[in-house]
């Protein structure tokens, strides 16, 4: 599943982001969400979300 729908990401689910540094990279990041950073129910670049080791970054993937 892609991270661009707020409904589909849940705390606790094991995601993949790219953080802002990366986007032009598109390395990935993989981690657990802790919080919900967007507020809005879609986005097109991604759902921006913190992991539980404070990373910050736009979802891509839900694993």
């Amino acid at each position: 599943m892609d991270g661009k729908n707020r409904s589909n990401i849940k705390i606790g689910s094991k995601v993949l982001v790219v953080e802002k540094q990366n986007q032009r990279t598109n390395n990935l990041t993989e981690g657990i969400v802790s919080r919900i950073l967007t507020n809005s129910k879609n986005h097109p670049h991604g759902i921006k979300v913190m992991l539980e080791d404070g990373t910050v970054g736009r979802v891509k993937e839900i694993l």
